[in-house]
């Protein structure tokens, strides 16, 4: 109630709520930057993943997810993340691992920290203005396309679960 409150007094006063860090770039895992604010306008669903973990499987789901709406704009951005001492030694590896096992084409990270003061200031600003956090890997996060977070889902929430396909095909309309 008090964010609420708090969000209402900000536009009241004309000041701007602060918003997601969606400019900050990520090393990208083929070389080269990402940036979320590359797809301003589409609906994002970035992950945090690891390639050593129980729910590394979700890796096809995240795959298939992708192939079935990218067409209509949508954009999964993987992002392994060792915070959880399950990803593998190196970027390289991950990649290999992940196009070997996986057919993994979708954007993907160089392996990022994802929690603590040195995480990357997307999901710094994630924990500062959602209070949001992952908790383990494969924690998701669904981005609109004005760039505020619409959803956030535990690891245990398969990526093609109709919680999930839901509320992207309710974006993509």
């Amino acid at each position: 109630m008090l964010r609420i409150i708090t969000l209402c007094s900000l536009l009241l006063m004309g000041e701007q709520a602060r918003a997601l860090e969606l400019d900050a770039p990520f090393g990208s895992i083929d070389g080269g930057t990402l940036s979320l604010s590359e797809w301003h306008g589409q609906p994002v669903l970035v992950v945090n993943t690891a390639s050593q973990c129980a729910f590394t499987r979700q890796y096809r789901g995240l795959q298939d997810l992708y192939d079935r709406y990218r067409n209509r704009g949508l954009v999964v951005v993987a992002v392994p993340s060792d915070d959880f001492k399950q990803e593998l030694a190196s970027n390289e590896e991950v990649r290999d691992f992940c196009e070997l096992q996986y057919g993994i084409d979708m954007p993907m990270s160089v392996i990022t920290r994802v929690t603590g003061p040195d995480a990357h200031p997307f999901f710094r600003s994630l924990q500062t203005e959602e209070g949001f956090t992952p908790k383990w890997n494969f924690n998701k996060v669904l981005i609109g396309p004005e760039g505020t977070v619409v959803k956030t889902y535990g690891s245990t929430v398969h990526p093609l679960s109709p919680s999930v396909t839901r509320e992207i095909e309710a974006l993509l309309k």
